[in-house]
């Protein structure tokens, strides 16, 4: 079949976080998307995620979970219950079920747990849940469509947390089964879950739900992947933060990958690059205003871009200094790297002096503690918290002077076309 005219629409946890906001993203896929060869993807409803890590923290500490177990499920069902007016649909029964299961998940767990695997057993409900109300809603507002369990073919090693992609046989499942479910009507499934060859489930990472929705544009040669936001489209700062942000009608690839490597919040990182791989357009557009131009992202060029403003909070400043006083070497770098490569720590700025190393990282207590007990005999450590890392990408002087007021910089850096700076 030709698969040109397959739209690939992804709804974060905001545009389904309550009834009415199940009802508007419906009455955007019958405006904009159409009944048939369109594939939606969605992430847990409003802060699901959150409240399920802190359960599968409280079940690993062997804390009593049932209070905060059942305000998840009121949360659920009270939106069910907005939605369905006969207290016997068959999504009522569906989500107990999975409740069901989720407790019973729960109680598995214990301090001998790896705590990494059973995080992705735990977490994954939130998009069980939201993609199973999804389903029975559209069905109710006759749009026919089919749910289907993404860990069935998105398909992954067994990298906990943040897995890794087998692109040969995850394409070759989705073409086996998704183009036929397509001409018979939408299809539904869910964003930031995988799949291991032996059923059990695996994450994509943290916000991983924009990259699920790209693997499935990819191995289905999609015609365009749409990122519904709160936002307008994809601007060049944070509103919360930048009162005058700029809205971008259209950038590159390049230019969008970069910005998602700082910490633009917009795009998760993974998410261009199979989309720039088959040339694929992707639309940032707004669920409050459907019909808003949004930003296009595509295989284009401009001279000049407005400049990127982006922050990460919660950042922690770790410096390894040799304790002999002798030169960092490349021998020291290398025992650094393979340790923070070990335990999985990103490294979003990095920076050496003659006698001393240092990096931006996320402050995670375990990692880092972890991480001095690691090299703690080979370098002095010393560490910083509760930082934020300024990054400024095609800046200008007015740009740095802008991001660079009232700030107690720790460390500051520049390239040619991207200033950052570490700071309390």
């Amino acid at each position: 079949m030709s698969t040109e005219r397959i739209k690939i629409y992804k709804f974060g946890g905001a545009s389904v976080k309550s009834a009415a906001s199940f009802r508007n993203l419906a009455r955007i896929v019958k405006s904009q998307g159409g009944k048939r060869q369109l594939l939606v993807v969605v992430s847990a409803m409003g802060k699901t995620t959150n409240a399920l890590e802190a359960l599968h923290g409280m079940a690993y500490q062997g804390q009593n979970f049932i209070s905060e177990f059942e305000q998840l499920k009121e949360y659920h069902l009270q939106v069910l219950q907005e939605l369905f007016a006969e207290q016997d649909h068959p999504a009522f029964q569906r989500l107990e079920h999975l409740f069901e299961q989720l407790h019973n998940q729960l109680q598995e767990i214990t301090p001998n747990s790896n705590f990494d695997k059973v995080y992705d057993q735990t977490v994954s409900f939130g998009e069980l849940f939201s993609s199973t109300i999804l389903h029975y809603f559209l069905e109710d507002q006759d749009l026919a469509n089919s749910l289907i369990d993404s860990r069935k073919y998105i398909q992954t090693d067994t990298n906990w947390r943040e897995g890794k992609v087998d692109w040969a046989w995850t394409e070759r499942l989705i073409r086996r089964d998704v183009p036929a479910l397509l001409e018979q009507g939408l299809v539904v499934t869910q964003g930031f879950l995988g799949g291991t060859n032996n059923g059990l489930t695996t994450t994509l990472g943290r916000e991983g739900s924009d990259f699920s929705a790209a693997i499935f544009a990819y191995c289905l040669n999609a015609g365009g992947m749409y990122i519904w936001k709160d936002v307008e489209g994809l601007l060049n700062a944070d509103p919360k933060h930048f009162p005058d942000t700029v809205r971008y009608p259209e950038i590159s690839y390049q230019e969008t990958v970069e910005m998602a490597y700082y910490g633009a919040s917009v795009i998760h990182p993974k998410t261009i690059k199979p989309l720039a791989n088959k040339r694929i357009p992707l639309y940032v557009k707004s669920f409050l205003n459907p019909e808003g131009e949004g930003t296009k992202i595509c295989d284009c060029r401009f001279e000049v871009v407005a400049p990127a403003y982006i922050i990460k909070e919660k950042q922690c400043l770790v410096s390894f200094g040799v304790k002999d006083f002798t030169f960092i070497s490349e021998k020291n770098l290398g025992t650094i790297f393979n340790a923070l490569s070990e335990l999985r720590i990103k490294i979003h700025l990095m920076q050496n002096s003659a006698i001393s190393f240092s990096i931006c990282t996320d402050y995670n207590p375990e990692r880092l503690h972890r991480l001095i007990q690691t090299l703690q005999d080979q370098f002095v450590i010393h560490y910083n918290t509760e930082l934020k890392l300024y990054t400024v990408k095609n800046y200008n002087a007015a740009s740095i002077n802008r991001i660079m007021e009232g700030k107690q910089v720790l460390l500051e850096q520049r390239t040619r076309t991207t200033f950052q700076v570490v700071s309390r």
